[in-house]
Order: C-alpha cells, then structure tokens, then sequence
C-alpha cells in the first residue's frame, strides 16, 4: 500500500545524495558450452591440441577501458548509457552471462544527473558519477519485493519530506546503493564516506520521478522491482555507467 498525504518529515542521511543540509548527489535460456562441444582437431598421432584462450565478449558500447574494471566472476552487468555529457536522458540495460557470452535481458528509459555525467563526481555538482560500481545493498520505504540483496525496511528513513513536490514522493520506495564512495555490505543509507564528504556519495538506483536528479539513477516502479528481484549477489552484480561517449572510450 503506498503512502500518500503528509509524509515523515525524517529521510535518510544520504537520500540518494540528498543530505537536507548539504549533500548534493542524489534472456534467452541458458548455454552450456562444455568441454566435448568443441571440436578440437588432432595431431598426426590424435592427441588433442589445446584450445586457444579466448577473452569473453564484453558488452555492447562498452569499451576496453571501462571493461577491465569489471570484477572477475561478474555475471550480471547493469549499463546506464547516457545520452550525452550534459543531459539527464539514458537507457538502462540488463545483461548476464551464459557460458563466454553476454545476453540483453531487459531495458528500460531512466534518468541520470540533471547536468549529466562527471567522471570525477563532486558533491553538489548535480551530475552522476562515471565508472563500474558494484551493486550490494538495497532497502526502501516498502516491504522487501522478494530481493536475494541484504535489503533495509525503513518507513522514516527512506520517507521524503513532507515538503518535497509530489512527484517526488514515491523515489525511495525501493532502492540499490551504487557501491560509490560508500561502504559496501552497510545499509543504502549509511553516512560513511570513504573518499570523503566532497566526493559526495548516496548514489542509488531508485524509482523515476520523470526528469534529471541530483546524481543518482531513476528507472520506472516496474523496473526497481525487477531488478531486485533479479539481481544475484552469487553473480557479483555491477553497473556500469557513464555518457555513451566515455563508456566506449
């Protein structure tokens, strides 16, 4: 059931990078590729030969560069592709791997940053961090819808004040905490800052209010949903985000 009217006037340090006082950020069925299946040819005498290595294909628009920092054993890989630079448009895609390859398993429209993208995100600047990011964490306003992620409940923290325009007030309904400049394997809103205050932090992935936020990424209600339910943490679950033209640098 969702809450309307005056809402709890209390919200989370880190609110999706809202601190009240200064915080500014806001497939297909599976392939088993196994041994037998590839045919290797034999020498004169029909011992095998080995198989050359091949490096597992990345990703669509996503480049060398960003690609190696994806962690071993990554699995399930979120990409925000930015628009531009300078805008608060992206799609979010949903990839996993099967076997050596990656498949697309769902998209959807989202935003990003009101001023866009900054690969060296500040607090205030109103643009969301570039980079890959590991995804652990998850809570929100509503009750758990089935996440396999450590989730928080928490009907004050994550409750936008009574002040906030309307279109605002469902944001935090669910969330993931982007592991960026925070602890991972704490609560989305934990304070800590590793980096510091001015690298500014509480960068989630939340519900979508319709336009650009203050760092963070909104995706529709139908959207958060899937994604918690579907996120593994045994498939060490990343996103990697950042404007089109940064991500295939």
């Amino acid at each position: 059931m969702r809450r309307g009217g005056v809402r709890h006037a209390m919200v989370a340090m880190t609110a999706c990078g809202f601190f009240l006082t200064a915080l500014a950020a806001c497939g297909g069925p599976r392939t088993e590729v196994r041994h037998g299946d590839v045919p290797r040819p034999g020498g004169p005498t029909g011992t095998a030969r080995p198989s050359p290595t091949v490096k597992p294909a990345r990703v669509p628009g996503v480049g060398e560069r960003m690609w190696r920092r994806v962690p071993a054993g990554t699995r399930q890989v979120v990409v925000v592709y930015g628009e531009g630079k300078n805008s608060p448009d992206s799609t979010l895609v949903l990839y996993e791997k099967h076997g050596t390859a990656w498949q697309r398993v769902d998209s959807w429209a989202a935003h990003n940053g009101k001023q866009g993208w900054n690969p060296n995100h500040r607090e205030g600047d109103e643009r969301s961090p570039v980079g890959v990011f590991t995804l652990s964490d998850a809570g929100g306003l509503l009750d758990d819808p089935g996440t396999r992620l450590p989730y928080t409940q928490d009907e004050d923290a994550f409750a936008t004040p009574y002040y906030w325009d309307e279109a605002h007030w469902h944001d935090f309904d669910y969330v993931i905490a982007i592991d960026y400049n925070r602890r991972p394997g704490t609560r989305p809103d934990d304070p800590t800052r590793p980096q510091g205050q001015k690298k500014g932090g509480g960068i989630w992935l939340h519900l979508d209010h319709g336009d650009g936020t203050l760092g963070c990424v909104s995706v529709p209600e139908s959207a958060m949903e899937y994604l918690l339910r579907r996120l593994d943490p045994k498939d060490k679950p990343v996103v990697v985000m950042g404007d089109k033209a940064e991500l295939r640098a």
